[in-house]
C-alpha cells in the first residue's frame, strides 16, 4: 500500500472574513472548519496528518489539543499556499508515496471524495491528481480549463478574462502529489519575501511545463469544493449542510414541519415518527427517540429525549435527559446534569439544575430545583425553591417518593423530605421531615378585626 501523508493548510489569515478569529476556527454547525476537514482526513487512512499553521498559531495549537496525533508545521513568513505545502514537506522529511493536500476551509468535503482522489492517483501513476467540481455559481473560485477532456491549465478568479469567467468547473485545492516530483519542483522555487504568493495554478503550470501527468477526479457532490472565504460563504455552506441533514432525517421518517427553519446539528440523531416544529435547534450530540414531539423555539444541546416524550415551546435543555412519555415546558430550562424520569411533568417557567426527577412526578409551575433528588410520584407546588447555595457550598435536597410540596415552599438544603410527607404551602423547611408527616414552617395567621376600616378612617381624616 502506498504511504499517504495528509497535509492540511490552515496558516492563512482569511482576510475576507473580516474577523479577529482565524478562519479555520470559525464554526459551521457548531464545529470548527478545521475540525470538519480533520474528520474527513481522518477517514482517508493516512500514515500521518500534518496541519500547517501560521496566522495566530497559538489559537490553532489550542484547538488541535483534541487531535493529539496530528503533527504541526509552521509557515513563517506567510507566502501563500504553495509555500505552506513546502513548509510541511520540509517538516515531514524524506518520505515516499503520496502527499494529499487539503485546505482547512472545506467543511463540506466528504471522506469518500478524498479516498477517490487517492485511489485514482495510485491507479493512474500520475504526478498530480486534482479534485474538481462543476458548480452553478463559480464566482470566487479557481476555474479549470480543458482541451479534448484533458486539463490544460487552471486560473484564479482574479486572473480570469471575461470569457473565462463563464467556466463553471472549479478546483477547490484538494490534490494528491507523487512525493518525488513535488519535492523536486518545490526545491526549485525562490521564497523571498516581496514576490507574488504562489498558488495552485502556478504549481499546475510547473508540472505541465515538465510534461508530468495530471489527472482529475470529480467530487461526489459539487458543494464539497466550495471553500469558505467570507462570512457570506460561511452562511451558504451552512444552508447546504442543514439541507443535507434535514433531507437525511426526512428520508428516515422524521417530520419537519418547516425544514427551512429547523436547525439540526450534524451529529444529532432523531428517531422515526418524531415531529420537529419550526424554529427548533438540536445541537451537539443530542439524541431524540421515536415518536417524540419538539415544539417551536426549543433548543436542545448534548441532551437525550426518550421515546414518546414531548417538549413544548421555548424550552432550553442542556446536557440533560428526558424519559419516555414525559412532558416538558413550555418555557422550561434544564441546566447540565438534569434527569427527568418517564411520565414526569415539568411545566412552565420551571428550572432544573443537576437534579434527578422521578417517574410520574410533577412540577407544573414557577419552580427552581437545584442539586436535588426527587423521587417518584412527587407533586411540587408552584413557586417551590430548593435553596441549595449557602454562599460558599452547594447542598443537596432529597424528596422521597409520593411526597407533596405545597406552593411557595422553600427547602433549605441540606434537607430531606420523607416518603409520603406533606409540606404546607408557604413553609421554609430547614429540618428533616419524617415519612408521612406534615411540616408547617410558617408564622401563625393573626386576624385583627376592623383594622383596615380604622386605617381608612385615619387616612381620610388626614386629608
Amino acid at each position: 500500500m502506498t504511504e499517504l501523508q495528509t497535509i492540511i493548510l490552515a496558516a492563512g489569515p482569511g482576510l475576507r472574513m473580516h474577523s479577529q478569529r482565524p478562519k479555520p476556527l470559525h464554526k459551521l454547525g457548531g464545529i470548527a472548519l478545521l475540525d470538519w476537514v480533520l474528520r474527513a482526513a481522518h477517514a482517508d487512512g493516512a500514515s500521518t496528518t500534518t496541519v500547517v499553521i501560521g496566522h495566530k498559531p497559538e489559537l490553532i495549537r489550542e484547538a488541535l489539543r483534541a487531535w493529539p496525533a496530528v503533527r504541526l508545521a509552521v509557515q513563517q513568513p506567510l507566502l501563500g499556499p504553495i509555500h505552506a505545502v513546502a513548509c510541511a514537506v520540509k517538516a515531514l522529511g524524506m518520505v515516499h508515496g503520496t502527499y494529499l493536500i487539503v485546505p482547512a476551509d472545506l467543511p463540506l468535503l466528504r471522506p469518500a471524495t478524498l479516498r477517490r482522489v487517492v485511489a485514482e492517483h495510485t491507479r493512474s501513476g500520475a504526478a498530480m491528481t486534482l479534485a474538481t467540481a462543476v458548480v452553478p455559481q463559480p464566482y470566487g473560485y479557481t476555474r479549470v480549463f480543458r482541451q479534448q477532456g484533458r486539463l490544460t491549465h487552471i486560473v484564479e478568479e482574479r486572473d480570469l478574462s471575461p470569457e473565462q469567467r463563464r467556466a463553471r468547473e472549479i478546483a477547490g485545492g484538494v490534490c494528491a502529489f507523487a512525493a518525488a516530483p513535488l519535492r523536486e519542483i518545490l526545491g526549485t522555487l525562490d521564497w523571498r519575501e516581496g514576490e507574488r504568493d504562489r498558488t495552485l495554478p502556478d504549481l499546475v503550470a510547473l508540472f505541465k511545463k515538465r510534461g508530468l501527468a495530471i489527472h482529475t477526479v470529480e467530487a461526489v457532490q459539487p458543494g464539497e469544493l466550495m471553500g469558505v472565504n467570507s462570512q457570506t460563504q460561511l452562511a451558504e455552506a451552512g444552508v447546504l449542510m442543514r439541507q443535507a441533514k434535514n433531507e437525511e432525517l426526512m428520508a428516515a421518517g422524521v417530520t419537519l414541519e418547516d425544514p427551512a427553519t429547523t436547525y439540526v446539528g450534524p451529529d444529532v440523531e432523531v428517531g422515526p415518527d418524531t415531529v420537529l416544529h419550526p424554529n427548533v435547534y438540536l445541537e451537539g450530540r443530542t439524541r431524540i427517540g421515536t415518536a417524540c414531539e419538539i415544539h417551536s423555539g426549543t433548543r436542545l444541546v448534548d441532551s437525550e429525549v426518550a421515546d414518546h416524550a414531548v417538549v413544548l415551546n421555548h424550552c432550553v435543555i442542556e446536557e440533560s435527559q428526558i424519559g419516555s412519555h414525559a412532558t416538558v415546558g413550555p418555557f422550561a430550562h434544564f441546566r447540565p446534569g438534569t434527569r427527568v424520569g418517564p411520565e414526569a411533568k415539568i411545566g412552565n417557567f420551571v428550572e432544573l439544575k443537576k437534579t434527578t426527577f422521578g417517574r410520574g412526578s410533577k412540577a407544573n409551575h414557577l419552580t427552581y430545583l437545584g442539586d436535588a433528588i426527587v423521587g417518584e410520584r412527587v407533586n411540587v407546588g408552584a413557586g417551590t425553591i430548593t435553596c441549595n447555595y449557602d454562599g460558599t457550598t452547594k447542598h443537596q435536597t432529597v424528596i422521597e417518593d409520593e411526597a407533596f410540596i405545597g406552593s411557595d415552599s422553600q427547602l433549605i438544603a441540606p434537607v430531606r423530605v420523607g416518603r409520603g410527607a406533606y409540606i404546607a404551602a408557604g413553609s421554609s423547611v430547614t429540618d428533616e421531615v419524617p415519612a408521612d408527616a406534615l411540616a408547617v414552617a410558617r408564622s401563625r395567621q393573626v386576624n385583627k378585626e376592623g383594622w383596615a376600616r380604622e386605617r381608612r378612617k385615619k387616612a381620610h381624616g388626614a386629608e
